[in-house]
């Protein structure tokens, strides 16, 4: 041991520490210091691939699988323990980390403050590596505050009046949130037998039973459920990400929608499946109230999106839809669902993020942000539209793509979850869903490849977009139809992770 560190595990801290580090130190080098933008892009570009490699390398379990740093307050320790649940989000992360941060280097181009926003993309990276190999329930919410605190200078980073209300409005619903989950944090102390994360759960049922405090141990799972829902975007706490999504910088924005609400969706798994326990809340009104806000979410983000003529509006309400979706899958509390909302994290994460690029290639190329001027555009960008079209199809629910693969197993974990009128409530609501997306998804691909704009010569100049924003989109999309071509490895390693806690 060195400091309390074990020699054989300090490289875990390599992938959280580094891009923090990394991060500060780019936020703080005077401009001089780099002779052109593209000695900036050079560095930033090294510092990405260096630490996306360094988390593959903890990932994979060469780094070793558990590292304790300190004890914060008595016998409670701040450290890090890598599982298969913590690889799954970390691996996802790196992912679309690399997609949207080399997309950035050309669409920033035309953005300020460049140098500003890849130190907090670094930092954020570090952070989000922070949450996912979290060991118990205050390392990981310590890092989930973090993550606001990282994440809210993309959100405001172009500096209008409109960038900063979102802003401060995302801090404050997030903080709002997460000192609901503090609330619960208390409680758990005194009830479970470990704030460590158990398979199955901590809870001691033995001790809450006779001090008579069941139904506050109720109250405390909701409140953990609804403040960390606000990060997922949950109803009723959900305003702020229709906001601050579309004000942000597209690969920020395809970052904020594809991974960092997930991280609310990582720390209600963790309270309940490896804290409280599904058992203790199965067949309650927590249950039945969790269910329904899901429910409640899941269709009126779907139809917002639908409404929405504004493209990076409309995506960022069809996050608030997809979200939902993966938080009524695990309101089901069996293994099925458990499976399908684990599946949909990863086939989201990679499709919307995938959307929001399309969305940032479009505005850099054209300048055009409103749904109804895309007109013949997919005549002049075919490779742009195709793979948007791929990924609105994985995200509707279509054959072969991915994204039929977690609905189904919703819909069927839904209708096993023996939750009375709820569990066939689920599978409409999906089906309905399905619908509206299509409706608010599919009219682009039919306008840029279908129709023609009044006036041909206006589209004229716009052609692909470059290669080093084009790539990315594209890879995403092939990964939305080979994970439904074939998604049995992936299937299997996340029901592992089911049956490990249910």
């Amino acid at each position: 041991m060195i400091g309390g560190l074990d020699e054989m595990n300090i490289m875990i801290l390599l992938p959280i520490v580094l891009p923090v580090i990394v991060g500060f130190v780019l936020l703080f080098l005077p401009e001089r210091v780099f002779k052109s933008r593209q000695s900036l892009l050079n560095v930033t570009g090294v510092s990405f691939i260096v630490c996306a490699l360094l988390a593959l390398y903890v990932i994979s379990g060469a780094a070793g699988d558990r590292l304790v740093l300190f004890d914060l307050v008595g016998s409670i320790p701040v450290y890090f323990a890598i599982d298969s649940l913590g690889r799954l989000f970390a691996g996802i992360v790196v992912l679309i980390f690399l997609m949207a941060g080399f997309f950035s280097f050309v669409y920033m181009a035309h953005e300020k403050n460049e140098k500003r926003y890849y130190s907090f993309y670094l930092i954020t990276f570090g952070v989000l590596m922070g949450l996912d190999f979290s060991g118990n329930l205050v390392t990981m919410y310590l890092f989930y505050e973090f993550m606001t605190l990282a994440s809210m200078p993309l959100v405001l980073h172009s500096g209008t009046r409109e960038a900063v209300m979102a802003g401060l409005k995302y801090m404050f619903y997030s903080f709002c949130g997460a000192y609901m989950a503090l609330f619960g944090i208390y409680f758990l102390n005194q009830y479970a037998d470990t704030l460590d994360f158990v398979a199955g759960g901590s809870l001691n049922m033995e001790a809450v039973v006779q001090s008579g405090n069941t139904q506050l141990m109720l109250i405390v799972a909701f409140l953990a459920i609804v403040g960390f829902g606000v990060k997922a975007g949950c109803f009723p706490l959900h305003a702020w990400l229709p906001t601050a999504h579309p004000v942000a910088p597209a690969p920020a924005s395809a970052f904020l929608s594809g991974i960092i609400v997930k991280g609310g969706v990582l720390a209600i798994i963790r309270v309940i499946y490896y804290c409280i326990g599904a058992d203790f809340i199965r067949g309650t009104w927590v249950q039945t109230v969790w269910i329904i806000l899901a429910v409640i979410t899941l269709l009126m983000g779907s139809s917002l999106a639908f409404k929405e003529k504004i493209m990076k509006k409309r995506f960022a309400y069809s996050t608030v839809s997809n979200l939902s979706y993966i938080l009524l899958g695990l309101s089901m509390l069996n293994a099925t669902a458990f499976v399908g909302s684990l599946l949909h994290v990863i086939f989201h994460a990679i499709i919307k993020s995938a959307l929001f690029l399309f969305a940032g290639a479009l505005i850099f190329s054209t300048g055009r942000t409103k749904v109804k001027d895309f007109v013949g555009l997919g005549k002049k960008m075919p490779v742009l539209f195709a793979s948007y079209t791929i990924v609105s199809l994985g995200l509707i629910g279509i054959p072969p793509t991915s994204g039929v693969i977690s609905k189904w197993y919703l819909a069927v974990g839904s209708l096993e979850s023996g939750a009375g009128a709820l569990s066939w409530i689920g599978p409409v609501a999906l089906l309905v869903s399905a619908l509206l997306t299509a409706g608010y998804l599919l009219p682009i691909s039919i306008r840029g490849f279908l129709e023609a704009p009044a006036d041909a010569s206006s589209l004229e100049k716009y052609k692909e977009p470059p290669l080093l924003m084009l790539a990315p989109i594209v890879i995403l999309a092939v990964l939305t139809l080979l994970l439904g071509v074939y998604p049995t490895p992936l299937i299997d390693w996340v029901g592992t992770i089911a049956s490990g806690l249910l």
